[in-house]
C-alpha cells in the first residue's frame, strides 16, 4: 500500500511541472508565437528561485517563515521566467525572426549561463544548488502530530507548496482562456491576426502577453521539477520543457486535456523510477543495466502517443508566422 501512495504522490509532483510549462506554451502558441524555449526558461527560473531559497536558507529566515520563502522563490521563478521570455518576444514579434530559430538559440544560451552562474556564486566546479529541507510541507505546518503510514506517503511524502499553486493557475488558466475578452482576444490573434487587427485588438501586445505568460508559467515549472527529483539544481530540468510541449501538443491545446496528458506522461516517469518495486513489470534478466531501460519509457511512450495523435491536433493557424500588420 506504500507504494501505492508513493505512486500517486509522485505522479502528482511530477504532473505538477509538466502541467504548468504546458499550459505556458498553450498561452504563447494561442497568440500566434511558438515557444520552443521553454527548456531555457524552466532553468533560468529554476536558477534564481533556488539562489533565493539558498539566501532565504543562510539569512535562517527559511527556519521561522519557510513556506513564506517558498512563496518568494516561486515569484521569483515567474518574474525570471516572464523576463527571459521577453528574449523569444523581441526576437518574434518585433524582429520577425525565426521563432522556432530562436528558441532554439534560448534553450543552448540558459543551461550554459546557468553554469556560468553558479560556479561565480558558489566556485568552480560547484554546479549543484541544494534545496533546503524545509520547503516540502509537513503536518507540522498544519499543526498536526506526525504520523506515518499509507496517508504520509499519500499527503506529506512529496507535498510542496507548488502543487496548490499549479491548481490555482490551473483553474486561472481556464477561466482567463475561455471565460473572458481577454482570453477570446488572445486565441483570435493565434487564429486569424488580421481579422482581430480590424476590430482594434494589439496583435503585437496580445502575443508579448502571451508570451510572457508563457515565460511566468515556465519559470515556476522550473521550481517545481527541481523539487520534484529533489537532489537539487544542477543546470539542467531533464529535457521536461520538451516533454511539456508533447504534453500541449497531445492536450490539443487545451486546459483540461493538458491535465490528463501530464498525468499520463508523469505516471509513466514515476513507473520507470520504481521499476523494481513493480512485480508487474518485465525483469529484462541478462540485462545488465535494465533501470536505463526504464528511464527511456516516458520518452518513448512520447513519440509514439505523437506519432497517433499529431495529425488529429488543431494547432492555431497562425502560430509561427510572424504578424505583419501591412499585409491582408
Amino acid at each position: 500500500m506504500n507504494i501505492l501512495a508513493n505512486i500517486i504522490s509522485l505522479t502528482v509532483i511530477f504532473t505538477v511541472p509538466l502541467l504548468l510549462v504546458a499550459l505556458g506554451g498553450m498561452y504563447s502558441e494561442h497568440s500566434g508565437v511558438i515557444n520552443i524555449a521553454l527548456e531555457g526558461i524552466m532553468v533560468i527560473g529554476a536558477l534564481c528561485a533556488c539562489f533565493t531559497l539558498e539566501a532565504c536558507d543562510n539569512a535562517g529566515w527559511g527556519a521561522v517563515h519557510p513556506q513564506l520563502c517558498m512563496l518568494l522563490a516561486i515569484l521569483v521563478a515567474g518574474v525570471m521566467g516572464c523576463l527571459f521570455s521577453l528574449l523569444l518576444g523581441f526576437a518574434a514579434i518585433n524582429l520577425k525572426a525565426d521563432q522556432t530559430i530562436g528558441g532554439t538559440a534560448l534553450n543552448m544560451f540558459a543551461p550554459a549561463f546557468a553554469v556560468v552562474v553558479t560556479w561565480a556564486v558558489q566556485g568552480q566546479g560547484l554546479t549543484t544548488i541544494p534545496i533546503p529541507s524545509w520547503v516540502r510541507i509537513t503536518q507540522k505546518n498544519f499543526g498536526m502530530e506526525p504520523f506515518s503510514g499509507f496517508w504520509n506517503n499519500l499527503l506529506f511524502k512529496y507535498f510542496y507548496l507548488t502543487t496548490p499553486i499549479a491548481v490555482i493557475l490551473f483553474i486561472a488558466a481556464w477561466l482567463l482562456m475561455y471565460k473572458t475578452r481577454f482570453g477570446l482576444r488572445l486565441r483570435a490573434c493565434g487564429e486569424h491576426p488580421q481579422a482581430a487587427d480590424s476590430v482594434g485588438i494589439n496583435v503585437y501586445r496580445m502575443r508579448y502577453a502571451g508570451v510572457m505568460i508563457s515565460g511566468f508559467l515556465g519559470g515556476i515549472g522550473g521550481l517545481a521539477y527541481t523539487v520534484a527529483v529533489g537532489s537539487g539544481f544542477n543546470s539542467s530540468v531533464g529535457g521536461y520543457g520538451f516533454l511539456a510541449l508533447a504534453v500541449m501538443i497531445f492536450g490539443n491545446w487545451k486546459p483540461f486535456t493538458i491535465l490528463g496528458s501530464a498525468v499520463f506522461f508523469a505516471l509513466f516517469k514515476v513507473i520507470a523510477a520504481y521499476n523494481s518495486s513493480l512485480p508487474f513489470l518485465p525483469k529484462f534478466e541478462g540485462v545488465a543495466d535494465k533501470s536505463s531501460l526504464y528511464q527511456m519509457l516516458p520518452y518513448i511512450v512520447t513519440m509514439i502517443v505523437l506519432v497517433f495523435t499529431s495529425k488529429n491536433s488543431k494547432a492555431p493557424k497562425a502560430e509561427g508566422i510572424p504578424y505583419d500588420k501591412g499585409s491582408r
